[in-house]
Order: C-alpha cells, then sequence, then structure tokens
C-alpha cells in the first residue's frame, strides 16, 4: 500500500509539473526571441536617421559605411544597408527576396531567413526616389539565447519538486500503513490464540473504527470462551456426584479383588474428571508446547488394556520403538488418544480378533502409532467424521484423536489392515528434529495371547 500510494503522487506530480513546465518552458523561448528581436529592430531603426543624412549631404556614403560597422561591431546581429544605388554597406548580405520586396512595398517587416531572422527597416525618399533597406541579422543562437540554462534551472525545479512530493507521500503513507499494519499484527495474535492482543486505535477515521472493532471483537470471544470454559467445568463437576455414589457402591463389594478393580476405575474417572475440570478452567496457553515420551505412554496403555484383551481372548502384539520416542503432545492427550484407538478394536471387533500396537519414529522426528485389527474394517463410511458412528457411539472419538494429532503437526490416516481389517496411522509431531532413525530396527516387540 505505501508503495502504491508514493506512486499514484509521482503520477499526479508528473502531470502537474508537465503541465506546468511545459507552457512555461515555451515561453520562456518565445520571450528570448521577442527580446533578440525587439533589440535588432531597435538597432536597425537607430541606423534609418542616418541613411535620411545622405539625402541632406550631411553624411557621405563612406562615412554611412563606417558607421554602420560600428553600430555592428558591438553586437551578434550584423546589420546590412542596402541603398537604391546598389551598394551594400556593412556586414555583406545578398538581396533576399524579403529585401527585394521590403525596397519595393517600402515596408518594415521581420522575415524567417537560413540560420535565423532578419529585420527588414524600409527607408524612403533618398535621391532618384529610391528605398534603402536597413537589414539587421538575428541569427538562431541568439534568439535562444539563455533558453538551455532556463530550461535546466526549470527541470531541476520540476525534480526538486518530484523528489518533495515523494518524501511528502512517503509520509503519508506511513500514516496510513503503520496503523493498518499494526491492525494485521493484532489480528495474527489472535488467530494464533493470544485473547489479549488488542491493535492500537490510531491513524485514519476509518482505521481507527475497524481498530476498535477488533478490540471489541477480541473481548467478546475472551467473554465466550470463560463462559464456555465455567460451562465444560460445571457440567463435569456434576460428574462427581455419581462417581461418588458409585465408589459407595464399590466399596459395598464383599469380593476383595472386585471392589479393588472398581475403586481403581472409579479413580481413573475422577482423575479424567478432574483433568477437564483443570483444562476448561484454565483461561488459556502459558506459551510452552506439553510434550511426553510416547514409548513410555503406549506402553503404559497396551498394560492397561491387557486384562481385557485376555478376557476375549485376543491375540494382542506390541510393537515399541526403544528408548524415549517425544512427541509434541501431552501425556494426557497421547493417553486418550491410545484408548480412543484401542476402545474402537474392542467395540467394533468381535471377540477373538487379534490386534497389533506399532510405535515407529518419524523420520523427520516424532512417532507413527499404528492400531491394526483383524476385524471387519471399516467400510465405505469415513469413520473420522465428527458425530458419525456405526456403533452407536458417540462419533467423536476419531476426531479428538485427529485434533490432537494434527495440533502437534501431525495427521491420522484410516485404512486397512494386512489381514483386512481396520487400520488406523496416528503421526504425532516432534518438540526437536532429531536424527533420522530407520523403522524396523532395534524394536521392542511382545506378543501377548490369552
Amino acid at each position: 500500500m505505501r508503495l502504491r500510494v508514493i506512486l499514484l503522487m509521482v503520477a499526479t506530480s508528473s502531470l502537474v509539473l508537465v503541465s506546468f513546465l511545459v507552457p512555461l518552458a515555451l515561453l520562456l523561448r518565445l520571450l528570448a526571441a521577442d527580446h533578440a528581436i525587439s533589440t535588432a529592430t531597435a538597432q536597425a531603426q537607430s541606423i534609418a536617421p542616418l541613411v535620411t543624412a545622405l539625402t541632406t549631404g550631411e553624411l557621405t556614403t563612406s562615412e554611412l559605411g563606417m558607421t554602420v560597422d560600428e553600430v555592428s561591431a558591438p553586437t551578434k546581429t550584423p546589420v546590412t544597408v542596402f541603398l537604391p544605388s546598389g551598394t551594400v554597406l556593412g556586414e555583406p548580405a545578398p538581396r533576399s527576396a524579403a529585401v527585394l520586396l521590403a525596397a519595393k512595398d517600402g515596408r518594415s517587416f521581420t522575415a524567417q531567413a537560413p540560420g535565423g531572422e532578419e529585420v527588414l527597416v524600409a527607408v524612403g525618399g533618398l535621391p532618384d526616389n529610391g528605398t534603402a533597406v536597413i537589414r539587421a541579422f538575428v541569427p538562431d543562437s541568439v534568439l535562444r539565447h539563455g533558453v538551455a540554462r532556463a530550461w535546466l534551472l526549470l527541470g531541476g525545479v520540476g525534480l526538486l519538486l518530484l523528489v518533495l512530493s515523494v518524501a511528502v507521500a512517503d509520509q503519508l503513507a506511513r500514516s496510513l500503513v503503520r496503523p493498518i499494519s499494526a491492525l494485521a499484527l493484532a489480528a495474527d495474535r489472535l488467530a494464533a490464540g493470544d485473547l489479549s492482543a488488542r491493535a492500537e486505535v490510531a491513524g485514519p477515521p476509518e482505521v481507527r473504527r475497524a481498530s476498535t472493532g477488533l478490540n471489541r471483537l477480541a473481548v467478546r470471544i475472551g467473554e465466550l470462551l470463560a463462559h464456555e470454559r465455567e460451562t465444560v467445568a460445571d457440567l463435569s463437576h456434576r460428574l462427581r456426584t455419581p462417581l461418588t455414589a458409585l465408589r459407595i457402591d464399590a466399596e459395598s463389594l464383599r469380593d476383595g479383588a472386585e471392589m479393588e478393580r472398581l475403586l481403581a476405575d472409579v479413580n481413573a474417572v475422577e482423575r479424567t474428571v478432574s483433568g477437564i475440570i483443570h483444562e476448561a478452567r484454565r483461561p488459556s496457553s502459558d506459551g510452552t508446547r506439553a510434550r511426553c515420551d510416547a514409548a513410555e505412554v503406549i506402553a503404559d496403555r497396551a498394560a492397561f488394556w491387557l486384562p481385557l484383551a485376555e478376557d476375549q481372548d485376543r491375540w494382542m502384539t506390541v510393537e515399541l520403538a526403544p528408548g524415549p520416542v517425544p512427541v509434541l503432545v501431552s501425556r494426557d492427550d497421547l493417553m486418550a488418544c491410545a484408548d480412543i484407538l484401542l476402545e474402537n478394536v474392542f467395540a467394533h471387533t468381535p471377540e477373538g480378533a487379534a490386534f497389533t500396537i506399532r510405535l515407529s519414529r518419524r523420520a523427520g522426528g516424532g512417532a507413527w502409532l499404528v492400531v491394526s485389527d483383524g476385524g471387519p474394517g471399516f467400510g465405505d463410511v469415513d469413520p473420522t467424521k465428527r458425530g458419525l458412528s456405526r456403533g452407536g457411539s458417540t462419533g467423536l472419538g476419531l476426531d479428538i484423536a485427529r485434533r490432537i494429532a494434527e495440533g502437534s503437526g501431525g495427521s491420522l490416516v484410516v485404512g486397512r489392515s494386512d489381514s483386512g481389517g481396520g487400520a488406523v496411522t496416528l503421526g504425532l509431531g516432534s518438540p526437536a528434529r532429531p536424527p533420522e532413525t530407520g523403522r524396523g530396527h532395534g524394536r521392542t516387540r511382545l506378543r501377548l495371547r490369552a
């Protein structure tokens, strides 16, 4: 925008300067020519009385010639006198058609001549009723004397004005662009999640109005998000009452092992609810990115789901890349992703269907988490569409996992396993870019069978 304003000012100033300087330059050349012609005319007319003195005998022809030479010497406009007798006094010059016309008609005028102009003054009343013609020749150099210097001066003035207009345009553009740039920066910060960003209210009225509107929008977004967080926290807190009742029922069981297992499940649900409340009430991100060791988390979740796999007589294969596999996902989020993928296996495949959990390193850093099974597969329906489910569930699980993966710079892909069942590949981003590690080397491989 700044460059466009400057170019607009340059174009406008150039048009104004051209429309002003070109006529002025032509006028200066015309004035210089008129001044030279006027000077030459006065010079020729000053000799006319001397030519008339020939009729009274006060001046001889030779004396007149000497006088003409003296008049022409200090000037650049040579003077020539053509007498009726054919005598030519002063600067030698041919009798042009204009000279003959002036002698014939007895008129004084100015005519074009090769290399300049000639000023002709006719003097009548000479012997034998003849007419003498005084010719003052003005060369082109005299006609345009000082014009080039004046044009250079005008060009310098025009260039100076153009530079001044560019400087003014630059300052004007800065006054327009600076608040717009600040407005765009504030909008970018808001888009990145910084709800404390505010635009400076400055600049033209339109920009100030836009900045005020953006600031009001930021305040409104903060209010809506705060209300949403409090609503989620309130709803999550309501779950504590049924969880308390469930805990009381679990504690009343006579079977100690069964009671311990149910209490552990209740504690896990309570921790999840507390995490939801804490996350919902957190006003905004603190600027740090969560990370965890994917190998440790996936090993923990595989051990968690192992008892259920044994109960359902499922062949469970776990392949983990060796030792820490850092990913740009929090531990709780990665646990949620793993639970979602494994829960889908248990919920949508028949009992006895085998499944595989494979964790490997990505070439550019991060990890690949693949959960494949020997079930019927996903069919033609896209299971990642939010709210779409064939098994009577909420249809949110894979969408939640996809958003967590994409938030870390990864992705989620649904396909088929080698046995024809379903396979979900979760790509997880890395907080750094460690050296590439080849896939399939040095893995920890577990094959668990109920």
